[in-house]
């Protein structure tokens, strides 16, 4: 178990019953391996939805609206697209770099990994785009760093709502629709 998941159960303690999932087909479509703490995530909390915010994306989610396979591919066709008319972020401008979808919240705002050439999946770091703008920030963090770091107040966007994190913190399982 890695540290950031140990800090996010000392925060929202585990819903229950752990999800196995096989992550063989989700990987295949994604055409990439994902990173051994976010398939922990996963296992221990599911598709989520944090202090009523930040919504976390699951490959096969019951609810439909969350799916990380589904996500990801409506997103890369949707920033090539907006790449015609705005700049990509810096981080991006490496030949074969690419984001991928992992978390969205209820206003919009999408949070990503970055994928770079030559790193391995646990060496992702995370990506916050704004709603309906061109406004980036990254953050030296897995996907379970920044969602702890974040819900703890160690960690601060300034795209993500000022209301996020709550002081008492609310939980949910992402069930179907």
């Amino acid at each position: 178990m890695t540290s950031a998941l140990t800090r996010l159960l000392d925060i929202v303690p585990a819903p229950g019953k752990p999800r196995q999932k096989d992550w063989s087909e989700a990987e295949r479509n994604l055409g990439i391996a994902l990173p051994a703490d976010y398939k922990e995530l996963i296992r221990v909390y599911g598709g989520s939805n944090w202090d009523d915010y930040l919504y976390v994306l699951e490959p096969g989610c019951p609810n439909d609206n969350y799916d990380l396979i589904d996500w990801a591919a409506n997103q890369a066709e949707d920033l090539e697209d907006l790449w015609e008319f705005e700049k990509k972020p810096a981080e991006l401008e490496t030949e074969g770099s690419r984001v991928i979808p992992w978390a969205t919240t209820d206003n919009g705002e999408c949070l990503y990994w970055l994928v770079l050439p030559g790193r391995e999946a646990d060496q992702w770091t995370v990506m916050v785009n704004e709603a309906r703008g061109d406004r980036w920030e990254h953050f030296s963090v897995s996907c379970t760093e920044f969602l702890a770091s974040s819900l703890d107040g160690e960690l601060r966007s300034n795209i993500l709502s000022s209301l996020f994190p709550r002081s008492a913190h609310e939980f949910r399982q992402l069930g179907p629709v």
